[in-house]
């Protein structure tokens, strides 16, 4: 029986970018993986894997591109792969770096680039020597605003070309607390009239009947309301054609207490009702200050 060609990918990136989050991914999908294989033994390994019994036809290799001979045999290595037949790709993780510092600050690790120094100076180190690994890749991730879940369903929707829609995450906040990082579209709702001026609803939340009607009784809530749901009709869809996995939704008041919660919930059921997958958070609704 003859055999297909084999599928190979590998998986670079900054240093902390969720390499070893997306190589379990991998493995999950039956890959075969293999940390930091030397440059030169590659083309061996996969001849190996082809002559297994049964033959190993998905393989994952991660790869530390910040060695020097592996940066520069990486194309020569690609194209010979890619001349025997082999299906190739290049999968990168790419991180902002402020999000790099918070992850290595929360987990108290030094930067390999820089065992002694900072690691704003390693990561920009890094990024310089990665910057021809990039421009090789056949998909970027940018993990910045993923947890660890979401990275793992981003790459296993890119493997197996799952056509999964755009799922959205709804963020109520209070812009007294700052605006929350994820988000990627930001609406004020401040102009709202606010419940915390009306005595018997400044106690309450959004999620209080009260509240949700004395806020979308107003004409500038309808408004605002009917020019949202014809922005998200426009934009979510792009999103799906560019295959995005999540988009992140901000919608913001004074406290977070009450507009933002009541905006944010009806938008959800709305997207909802229309097929749409929604995760909602309302991070500040029972902060008080």
């Amino acid at each position: 029986m003859s055999l297909g060609p084999p599928r190979i990918v590998f998986v670079s990136g900054l240093s902390g970018s969720g390499k070893s989050t997306a190589m379990a991914a991998l493995e999950d999908l039956a890959f075969y993986c293999v940390d930091n294989l030397p440059p030169q033994l590659i083309t061996q390994f996969v001849d190996l894997c082809r002559k297994a019994t049964p033959a190993i036809d998905k393989i994952g290799l991660a790869i530390d591109a910040r060695e020097t001979a592996f940066r520069e045999g990486l194309p020569s290595v690609i194209a010979q792969l890619r001349e025997s037949g082999a299906d190739v790709e290049l999968l990168f993780l790419e991180c902002s770096n402020d999000v790099l510092v918070n992850r290595y600050r929360e987990t108290r690790r030094v930067h390999p680039l820089s065992p002694g120094g900072s690691v704003e100076q390693g990561i920009e180190t890094e990024r310089r020597i990665l910057e021809d690994v990039a421009q090789l890749a056949d998909f970027v991730i940018d993990t910045s605003r993923l947890n660890v879940h979401q990275l793992r369903e981003a790459v296993v929707r890119h493997v197996t070309g799952g056509a999964r829609s755009t799922v959205v995450n709804l963020i109520s906040f209070g812009f007294r607390f700052g605006t929350p990082a994820s988000a990627e579209l930001l609406f004020d709702v401040r102009f709202l009239p606010n419940p915390h001026f009306e005595p018997g609803l400044r106690e309450l939340t959004g999620h209080d009947t009260e509240v949700a009607e004395y806020v979308l009784k107003q004409p500038t809530a309808q408004a605002l309301l009917h020019r949202l749901r014809e922005l998200l009709a426009f934009l979510i869809p792009l999103y799906d054609e560019e295959g995005k996995a999540y988009l992140t939704i901000g919608i913001g008041c004074t406290g977070g207490q009450h507009r933002s919660v009541v905006i944010a919930d009806l938008l959800a059921q709305e997207l909802r009702a229309a097929g749409r997958e929604v995760n909602v958070s309302h991070r500040d609704v029972e902060r008080r200050g």
